[in-house]
């Protein structure tokens, strides 16, 4: 199983801090699936403002999270990489459930699997855990563009 760590994830995915949201991939098989992490941490810029009195990781950034390792997928198994021509996008989020808060100090497991791919089209399935907890599910359908 090939490990990607962060430097490698920079190679794929065009995202950088603020918004890099997975910090290493432990597990990819090209062409099926993915697992990643991230490290929630207390000085995540989004914790000021969600809520301060009781800090939670945003449900979107939990499914942009998702939606970033399924990106690292569909580029692995392409062996091709973020470029200044293409633009990945996320363009269907399906079945979305929150399951329970995601907190400072929580390592965000990140598990994508791809269910198929119909020409641009990817279809994932996704599921967001902290330790054996799901935290997070949802289908996700993305698709790479070129930019005019």
């Amino acid at each position: 199983m090939t490990v990607f760590d962060i430097n490698q994830i920079q190679k794929l995915l065009p995202h950088r801090y603020p918004f890099l949201l997975i910090d290493r991939v432990v597990e990819f098989e090209k062409g099926k699936r993915i697992l990643g992490y991230k490290n929630v941490s207390f000085n995540e810029p989004y914790f000021a403002g969600h809520f301060p009195q009781k800090p939670i990781m945003p449900g979107v950034l939990i499914l942009e999270a998702l939606a970033q390792a399924a990106g690292i997928l569909a580029f692995g198994t392409l062996e091709t990489t973020a470029n200044d021509n293409s633009v990945y996008y996320l363009v269907g989020i399906d079945g979305a459930r929150f399951k329970r808060p995601v907190e400072p100090g929580d390592q965000l497991m990140l598990e994508v699997e791809l269910v198929r791919r119909m020409r641009s089209i990817y279809k994932f399935n996704a599921v967001a855990r902290v330790g054996d907890e799901a935290v997070a599910e949802a289908e996700l359908m993305c698709t790479e563009r070129m930019i005019d």
